[in-house]
């Protein structure tokens, strides 16, 4: 088997050591190159050709998100983001990287082991995934015509990509939607910055997931990055229950945990929503919610960054239609009268 050959790009040499020698450990990763600065990796990428690359956001000369938005049009190569607590993840992930990674406390061990496993697994998914390079495109919006149902429930399930192809989907709908409750595969503490840059540049109201929260129409809660979330229906309300448990299709917060819920308590008022991401996480909720009356929709091949869960979702025959991310709004507004 051919292995994945990787670029690190850090400006750190102790912690560029550290991260080469952590991930050379799996046998079907080979690091074939480090660099310091992206002018380095520049000449390094053009020389060495590796099939993926692992990229500080904070570093000398240019800093990692420029140094994606001009890079990537020229030299489509899958981009891992390594990062600190801090939101400009985000603007990596709509610039066209695939992934992100928490930088670990250095005087922590079991935390420096348990950062290169998330790397080792998020490079073997990066290096099947699809580069999009139409920086700044956005989803046309749909123009609010026609009655909404506002007693129905939208539920979206994503991971690889889905950060990118969640808010264009949020930006395509009218404000006047149902509730929407999302589960994205995030690490703990960016599910919150992920939220509160929806709701500042979507028109809902978006919120991390807590217990009892109300979903109502115009307002959007995501799981919290460390606990499943769940629809109650509570005395003719729908609820939100959050809690800590083990992992479930892989993970946690999961998309299965979720679309059982809501094919459990919503029914036939529900809709349902698969998007980019890599293995099954969803797709037997989502078949639940078929078979509970919902209407169901999955993302396409062509325009997932990766397509893993969409495709199981198709093949266990949970997906009634199947749209780009561009026409995904469009049909969750028609399903939604």
């Amino acid at each position: 088997m051919k292995k994945i050959k990787v670029l690190v790009v850090d400006d750190s040499l102790v912690f560029r050591e550290i991260l080469a020698r952590g991930i050379s450990s799996d046998p079907d990763i080979e690091v074939v190159g480090k660099a310091s600065d992206p002018f380095d990796a520049r000449d390094k990428l053009i020389e060495l050709e590796p099939d993926v690359m692992t990229c500080d956001i904070n570093m000398p000369k240019m800093d990692g998100i420029q140094f994606v938005k001009r890079l990537l049009p020229q030299y489509p190569i899958p981009v891992i983001m390594v990062s600190g607590m801090d939101d400009a993840v985000f603007d990596a992930m709509e610039a066209g990287a695939v992934e992100f990674v928490v930088k670990p406390d250095m005087n922590s061990p079991k935390g420096v082991q348990e950062f290169i496993y998330d790397l080792i697994e998020k490079i073997k998914i990066a290096s099947k995934s699809k580069i999009f390079t139409e920086i700044g495109e956005k989803t046309l919006e749909v123009k609010d015509k026609g009655h909404i149902d506002k007693s129905k429930i939208i539920a979206i399930g994503a991971s690889t990509g889905g950060t990118d192809a969640i808010t264009k989907i949020l930006n395509g709908l009218p404000p006047n939607m149902p509730g929407i409750v999302i589960v994205q595969h995030i690490p703990p503490g960016f599910s919150n910055m992920f939220a509160k840059r929806l709701n500042n540049q979507t028109h809902f109201e978006v919120k991390e997931g807590e217990d009892r929260d109300t979903v109502e129409p115009g307002k959007v809660i995501i799981a919290p990055g460390d606990k499943h979330m769940k629809i109650k229906n509570i005395g003719g309300k729908y609820k939100i229950e959050v809690y800590s448990g083990e992992r479930v299709s892989g993970h946690c917060p999961s998309v299965d945990v979720l679309f059982n819920s809501v094919a459990k308590e919503v029914k036939s008022k529900a809709i349902g929503v698969i998007l980019t991401g890599m293995g099954y996480d969803g797709a037997k909720g989502l078949l639940a919610m078929k078979r509970n009356g919902a209407r169901t929709i999955g993302q396409d091949e062509k325009s997932s960054v990766v397509f893993g869960m969409p495709r199981v979702a198709q093949e266990v025959g949970a997906v009634q239609i199947q749209g780009s991310i561009d026409e995904i709004p469009k049909i969750i507004h028609s399903m939604s009268k």
